[in-house]
């Protein structure tokens, strides 16, 4: 009789625990200036000992010692300190990801702050069939990645509401948008803000192995269109098939009636006619822009972004300059949809809005600067080539070099998240590590982020240390006044079990079992 009792015993235990220990990290920015020391601790350490692994790559590549060994650099000493002095301005101004995010958010600023993003999110979930809606409502979730909070702030209060109005429980329709927009954070159908900001690290990291190496914003498009789908359907079926019967009939008792009085989420009415017409005259500019954009790669029109000594899109500027044109796609149509609106009469009405979209990039240009440190301490100090090389040692002993490793390492990944919630933040730290080692073992880092992403993404819903959690728990108070952690986590606990097993066999299936590319140009594999 008391099994069921201390069953949820372990579970609070479980969640004390990973709240116990995400409490003990540091603030990201905090966190990498210490890792920055103890990189620079390490390495004279290391250097004293003489610390040094045969290099694997062959005799006379490029980065490749006369002596075919790889050894740990020491930074405590003039040399080092000289390195350090003299880079601390370019490691952050060279930092991959800084300048390709920065223009990216310029022109989603744009289509944020003139409605177009929350006008589409209302538009997929309000025109939807009632029996379509919770899946309208996660394919909401997963698009609006492309504009960072704002399915948090709109989509997810707008969920329950749309339940509740429906005579479906409240936060069935809170947890379908949740899992849509942090669940599926590494789906979507367009290239995104987070897209160049991963790619870039990874380049970075690549770089240890690799110094010619690239890796684009669009390496994992073809993947995360396809999980778009995937996840959207995943998500409808957890949460009509095991969430809302688990949840069972709506207890309107369980209500802060005071709160519902004046709930009211900001853009969240049904579109108006104005409002309508404004998507229409986007959807033509967006249609004239790709058209545009096509004619450009195709050889009968000359092909001027096509790569110029192949003719191919391989190597092209088409794929290197991909950041250029997401600023483009979103600025123009976010300009359009405001000039019918009413939401953007002049072009400083665009000039602020990408003002706000830049100032809001605050704490993130601040983390950036850290984390370009710790990586350049990290390359400089050859740290991540000599655990490269013992890393891949390690997972060839141990059998464990086939496509299978994924499973693992995409679990690892999802463990991590539990305690350092930001996917920035996270790849970060462990790409220096990880990228290298898989590249060593055989894979392209392109390949190596798609399965990070899945590991990053799907424990996103349990983990307390995710950085919206907090405001999720104070939209569900509203339905549920008594509500607490627990009963959050163990509603999207399904998710993340499902999430997790489907989307790390759909991903093996994908890449080894199909041979598909994860993305335009994108190799499965790495030979040096």
């Amino acid at each position: 009789m008391n099994h069921p009792a201390a069953k949820r015993s372990l579970f609070t235990r479980f969640l004390d625990t990973v709240e116990w220990l995400g409490n003990l990290l540091p603030h990201p920015v905090t966190l990498f200036a210490s890792f920055c020391i103890l990189i620079l601790v390490a390495s004279g350490v290391a250097g004293y000992f003489d610390v040094a692994v045969i290099d694997p790559r062959p005799a006379g590549a490029p980065g490749v010692a006369d002596d075919g060994m790889i050894r740990v650099v020491s930074l405590l000493n003039a040399e080092g300190l000289q390195r350090i002095v003299t880079g601390l301005v370019t490691n952050f101004s060279g930092f991959a990801p800084l300048g390709t995010v920065l223009v990216a958010i310029l022109g989603v600023g744009i289509a944020e702050h003139s409605g177009l993003i929350s006008a589409l999110m209302r538009k997929m979930v309000y025109g939807a069939p009632k029996s379509m809606v919770t899946f309208a409502i996660v394919f909401a979730g997963i698009v609006s990645n492309t504009a960072s909070e704002l399915g948090y702030v709109v989509l997810i209060p707008l969920a329950a509401m749309i339940f509740h109005s429906l005579g479906r429980h409240p936060l069935a329709g809170l947890a379908a948008a949740f899992a849509g927009v942090s669940g599926g954070y590494s789906a979507n159908l367009f290239i995104g803000t987070v897209d160049p900001l991963l790619s870039g690290i990874t380049e970075e990291a690549a770089r240890m192995i690799d110094p010619t190496y690239t890796v684009g914003p669009e390496a994992n498009w073809f993947f995360m269109i396809a999980s778009t789908f995937l996840i959207a359907g995943l998500a409808t079926f957890v949460t009509e098939k095991i969430v809302e019967p688990k949840l069972g009939p709506y207890d309107e008792s369980l209500a802060d009636h005071e709160a519902l009085a004046s709930n009211k989420v900001e853009g969240g009415d049904e579109l108006t006619a104005t409002e309508n017409r404004g998507l229409a005259y986007a959807g033509l500019a967006a249609l004239a822009f790709c058209l545009v954009l096509a004619a450009t790669v195709m050889p009968q029109f000359g092909g001027v972004l096509l790569n110029p000594e192949t003719m191919e899109m391989k190597g092209s500027p088409f794929l290197k300059g991909i950041v250029v044109y997401i600023f483009f796609f979103f600025a123009i149509t976010g300009f359009v949809y405001g000039r019918v609106v009413g939401t953007m009469k002049s072009d400083v009405d665009a000039i602020n809005a990408m003002g706000k979209s830049m100032s809001s990039m605050g704490p993130y240009i601040v983390l950036v600067f850290f984390a370009a440190q710790f990586v350049a301490f990290f390359k400089w100090t050859n740290f991540g080539s000599v655990l490269a090389v013992v890393g891949a040692q390690a997972l060839e002993s141990a059998g464990l070099s086939g496509p299978e490793l994924f499973f693992l390492f995409i679990l690892v990944c999802g463990v991590i998240n539990l305690s350092l919630g930001s996917a920035s933040a996270q790849w970060a730290v462990t790409a220096p590590i990880f990228v290298p080692m898989l590249m060593l073992v055989g894979y392209a880092p392109e390949t190596i982020q798609a399965a990070y992403r899945i590991g990053d993404s799907t424990t996103n819903l349990i983990t307390p240390m995710m950085s919206y959690f907090g405001l999720i728990l104070a939209i569900a108070s509203k339905y549920h006044k008594n509500i607490g952690i627990g009963t959050l986590i163990s509603t999207m606990l399904p998710y993340t079990m499902v999430f997790i097993v489907c989307w790390s066999l759909f991903f093996y299936l994908w890449t080894f079992i199909f041979a598909l590319p994860v993305g335009p140009g994108s190799p499965t594999f790495y030979t040096p």
